[in-house]
């Protein structure tokens, strides 16, 4: 496999922002009545990946369409500031294995998450000094594969691998026709993959 550029996932790839996710929506969500339950970071993993509209259902599915998306819009905000001061836990030699790919690749992020969100990651532990350019559905509106388009010509990228881990990140590959990394260390199980990795060093090889 012989590449130029990488474009990453960022939850359950580079980091797990999970325990600090619940803890910030728990706050949130105690603001409103109509949400009984208290989310658990089993909830939030299980969520990683999906579109907004996706997991307004899947943890509001009893509330009407345009309540559930104005209650994670408002957990999305006041997540994105909790990040920014808390952070979330970097996988285990993400920033060793950054500097050395740096040298050699163009690097890149695309996630599906809310504006603020990469921007917070990068923040808390210092990394946006690591990658050329990022997207996500917060700022276009568009799907994870189409994100990925929008950075491959925005960066003319030619020989490049998006790496991710749940099958959503697959599809956005397929969608995008680039190969796909599976790092199977993350919240996801998929089975179709071009390479697979058990921990983040493991790039260096490839």
């Amino acid at each position: 496999m012989k590449f130029d550029s990488i474009i990453f996932d960022l939850d359950g790839t580079l980091w797990d922002s999970s325990k600090s996710v619940t803890r910030s929506w728990n706050q949130t969500l105690s603001h409103y009545n109509e949400v009984k339950n208290k989310l658990t970071v089993e909830d939030l993993q299980g969520a990683m990946g999906l579109q907004i509209q996706d997991i307004a259902l899947r943890f509001f599915p009893d509330l009407e369409e345009e309540k559930r998306l104005e209650i994670l819009k408002h957990c999305g905000k006041e997540e994105c500031q909790y990040l920014e001061k808390k952070g979330g836990i970097l996988y285990d030699e993400v920033q060793e294995t950054l500097e050395k790919l740096v040298k050699n690749y163009k690097l890149f992020i695309v996630s599906n998450c809310q504006g603020g969100y990469i921007e917070a990651f990068f923040k808390v532990h210092g990394l946006e000094k690591y990658f050329i350019d990022y997207e996500n559905p917060g700022r276009t509106g568009l799907t994870k594969g189409e994100n990925i388009q929008i950075i491959i010509e925005r960066n003319k990228l030619l020989n490049l691998v998006y790496v991710g881990d749940t099958q959503g990140d697959l599809e956005a590959s397929r969608f995008a026709g680039i190969p796909f990394i599976y790092a199977k260390y993350g919240f996801g199980e998929v089975k179709e993959y071009d390479n697979v990795i058990n921990r983040i060093e493991e790039l260096l090889k490839l």
